[in-house]
C-alpha cells in the first residue's frame, strides 16, 4: 500500500470525525445542557447543598410531573399544534383516581389493590377522553387547536370543581400514593418513584418519534402537511393520535402529582399548561412545527426548575427586589436563545 493511500485514507477518517464532533456540537440539546450546566454552576457557587444527591433528585421530583406532561406537549407541537388543557387534565385525572378510589360502593365491593388499580385506569382513561376530544374537534370540525383546547381547559376544570363543589378529595389509600411518594433504592441512592417514571417515559416517547413510522410521520405533518397527505398517510389520523397521547400523558402526570401530594384538589395544576408550554419551547420544539426531541424537553423542563430556585435564592437576597420580574425575563432569554438556536440549525441543515 502506497504512503498517498495512507495518507488519503487518514485525512478521510480524520475529517469523518471532525464532521461528527461538529455534528455533535451543533446539536441544540447540547447547547441547551451547557445553558443548564452554567446555571447549576451558579447556584452550586450560591449554595452549599445544591450538588448534594438529596436536593439533585428533589428538583428532579419536583419538575417529573411537568415532564411527563411536557412529552405529549411535545408531539403536540411539533405538528405545528398545541394543547392548553394539559393542566385542567392533570386535575381532571386526579379527581376521577380520587373518586374512584372514595366512592363508597366501590371501597365496599373491592379490596384496595384492585381498587387503586382501577382508579389509575380510570384516570388515564378521563385524560384519553378529553386527548379525543379535543383531536376530534380539531380535524373534524376543523377548530384551530387553540381554540378547540382553551375550550376543553375550560370544561375539564369546571367539570372537576362542579363534581367536588370546589372541596379537595383527601384520605388516599397509601398503595395509591406509592407513585408519588415511595423510593427506589439504587446503589447509595433512594431515586423518587416519580423520577424513573419521567425518565422511561422520556425514553419510551424518544424512541416512539424517532423510530416508528408513526414518529416520522408526526414530524412530517409539521413540516409540510400537504406532502404526507400525498405520500398517502393521513395527518388527521396522526393529529387524533398525537392529541390523544398528549392526554393520555398529562392524565400520568396528573397521577403522580395527586399521589405525592396525597389529595386531589380542584384547582390542581392551574397554570400549569404555561410551565408545559415553555419546558417545550425552552427545550428547542419550533412553534411553527417539524422541529423537536424528547431530550430537548426533558432538559428545558429541568432549565425551568432551576429558574424556579435561582428566584428562591433571589428573593432571599436582599439585594434582589424584583425576583419575580428576574425570572420572567430569564424565561423570556430562554425561548429566545433556544428559538435562536433552532433556527440556525434550519439554516446548517439547509446549506449542507
Amino acid at each position: 500500500m502506497s504512503e498517498q493511500t495512507v495518507g488519503t485514507r487518514n485525512e478521510s477518517t480524520a475529517t469523518t470525525a471532525g464532521q461528527m464532533v461538529s455534528s455533535f456540537f451543533a446539536r441544540q440539546e447540547v447547547g441547551l445542557l451547557l445553558i443548564l450546566l452554567a446555571m447549576s454552576a451558579f447556584l452550586t457557587w450560591q449554595t452549599d447543598t445544591f450538588l448534594t444527591s438529596r436536593n439533585i433528585f428533589n428538583n428532579l421530583l419536583f419538575f417529573s410531573w411537568i415532564a411527563v406532561a411536557a412529552f405529549g406537549e411535545t408531539m403536540v407541537v411539533i405538528t405545528a399544534g398545541i394543547d392548553l388543557s394539559v393542566g385542567s387534565v392533570m386535575a381532571f385525572a386526579g379527581f376521577a383516581s380520587a373518586w374512584i378510589l372514595t366512592y363508597p360502593p366501590l371501597v365496599e365491593a373491592l379490596t384496595e389493590t384492585p381498587l387503586v388499580i382501577l382508579a389509575v385506569v380510570g384516570g388515564l382513561v378521563a385524560g384519553v377522553l378529553v386527548g379525543l376530544v379535543n383531536g376530534t374537534l380539531i380535524t373534524r370540525f376543523r377548530l384551530p387547536p387553540f381554540i378547540a383546547t382553551l375550550g376543553t381547559l375550560s370544561i375539564a376544570r369546571g367539570i372537576t370543581f362542579g363534581a367536588t363543589t370546589g372541596w379537595p378529595i383527601r384520605d388516599l389509600p397509601e398503595s395509591f400514593m406509592l407513585m408519588g411518594q415511595y423510593n427506589v433504592n439504587i446503589a447509595a441512592w433512594e431515586v423518587p418513584l416519580p423520577v424513573i417514571i419521567m425518565l422511561v417515559v422520556a425514553l419510551l416517547c424518544g424512541l416512539f418519534l424517532s423510530q416508528t413510522v408513526n414518529g416520522r410521520h408526526i414530524y412530517a405533518v409539521g413540516g409540510n402537511e400537504e406532502a404526507v397527505r400525498v405520500t398517502g398517510a393521513n395527518p388527521k389520523r396522526i393529529k387524533m393520535l398525537v392529541y390523544t397521547l398528549c392526554g393520555f400523558l398529562a392524565a400520568l402526570a396528573g397521577l403522580i402529582m395527586t399521589s405525592r401530594l396525597g389529595v386531589a384538589a380542584p384547582d390542581a395544576a392551574r397554570g400549569y399548561e404555561l410551565d408545559i408550554i415553555a419546558a417545550v419551547v425552552i427545550g428547542g420544539t419550533s412553534l411553527f412545527g417539524g422541529e423537536g426531541t424528547i431530550l430537548g424537553t426533558l432538559i428545558g423542563a429541568a432549565i425551568l426548575q432551576v429558574l424556579r430556585l435561582e428566584e428562591l435564592l433571589c428573593r432571599a437576597s436582599p439585594l434582589c427586589t424584583l425576583h419575580s420580574v428576574v425570572h420572567k425575563c430569564e424565561e423570556l432569554a430562554g425561548v429566545f436563545i433556544a428559538q435562536k438556536m433552532l433556527q440556525t440549525g434550519i439554516k446548517r441543515s439547509t446549506v449542507y
